[in-house]
């Protein structure tokens, strides 16, 4: 049966990394006997300047009738004039909830290859496999009410709402204790439940439902606390699971654990597996067009959609070991670059993964 995979280019780099992600694509259809249909559509900037939407209604039911979605990214600095429910990013927060895409993976793993290229000392970041689990579609980012106001006084003021249900938080809270059941077992959920009382309830839900799991070690971290450990000790952490506002800025700072942001894929499921795989790095507009953006964080989200979404397992683990080749062998694009290796661009790191890979 063919499946199919809705791909959104998006903004900035986006085509740029979506184009070196949809050859390893191709090398898996032509080598390998994938059966996929690519279908791209427009999303965020792009489809403004086409539809003055930035999720048109066309891309919204081809999200949906697809079996799985292919992101690269939203936003740049042409857009920041429009009111904030016609920016870029109001296409991507429309997909997750569209979707109903509840459950964000952030895998933070650090390839031996780049142990030098962290910001951290080797033998702090060496062996390092973190997994976050992000809430992706309740808290301050969606809650109501919100806006801007004039007060009585004539002040303005901004303000946003925290809010989490109960089935909200058990639901997130599920994926993540099944998550450390397959790795270590052990899972830290962070919130602010010293101020929050939203979060302190988030902290109540989650030591609840660890009853379910008893094989697995539940451990409770304030988010500043969460931050500083990430950086003074990250190995001391397996599975995080968290809200969407603490996920958000959590995960972009264990990417730098890695050596690059542009190494880092993402996978946004559904209750039933359905996912948008995506890098968690922005459009970087300011080096869009120069061939020089990271596109292994696209091609490791395809990885990602390969395992959780089209049950090729095999198939994913094969687009891993060529990643780590093209590694081994010493190419980098500029973000991870060190002294005496070879520099390639976006379109050759693309290349060189699919010549690995078959």
């Amino acid at each position: 049966m063919t499946q199919t995979i809705a791909v959104l280019p998006g903004d900035g780099i986006g085509p740029e990394i979506i184009a070196a992600a949809i050859k390893v694509l191709e090398a898996l259809q032509k080598s390998f006997g994938l059966n996929v249909q690519v279908e791209q559509g427009l999303v965020g900037g792009a489809a403004i300047d086409a539809t003055g939407y930035p999720l048109p209604p066309e891309t919204l039911d081809l999200a949906k009738k697809a079996d799985a979605v292919l992101l690269g990214a939203v936003g740049g600095p042409k857009w920041e004039p429009l009111p904030i429910a016609r920016r870029p990013e109001k296409g991507l927060l429309g997909l997750r909830s569209e979707l109903e895409l509840f459950a964000n993976l952030r895998p933070a793993l650090l390839f031996s290859e780049l142990a030098n290229a962290s910001t951290l000392k080797p033998e702090v970041v060496a062996g390092l496999d973190i997994l976050i689990v992000r809430e992706l579609t309740g808290g301050i980012y969606f809650g109501q009410p919100r806006g801007m106001r004039t007060l009585d006084n004539g002040e303005k003021q901004g303000f946003n709402t925290l809010v989490y249900s109960e089935s909200e938080i058990e639901r997130i809270a599920r994926v993540a204790f099944d998550s450390a059941e397959k790795r270590d077992k052990r899972l830290c959920s962070v919130d602010k439940a010293n101020v929050l009382e939203a979060t302190e309830f988030w902290r109540d839900v989650v030591t609840r439902v660890s009853q379910d799991y008893p094989d697995v070690q539940l451990t409770h971290m304030y988010v500043d606390n969460a931050a500083m450990q990430l950086v003074r000790a990250p190995k001391q952490f397996d599975v995080i699971v968290t809200t969407n506002m603490f996920g958000d800025i959590l995960s972009d700072l264990a990417s730098q654990l890695t050596g690059s942001i542009g190494m880092l894929p993402s996978a946004s499921l559904d209750a039933h597996n359905k996912g948008m795989y995506e890098p968690i790095h922005g459009s970087a507009p300011d080096i869009a067009g120069l061939n020089c953006a990271n596109p292994l964080a696209t091609i490791l989200s395809v990885a990602m959609m390969l395992r959780y979404s089209l049950n090729q397992g095999e198939l994913a683990t094969a687009v891993e070991n060529a990643v780590s080749q093209v590694l081994r062998d010493g190419l980098r694009t500029p973000d991870i670059q060190e002294e005496g290796q070879t520099a390639v661009g976006t379109r050759e790191m693309g290349d060189a993964v699919v010549a690995a890979l078959v």
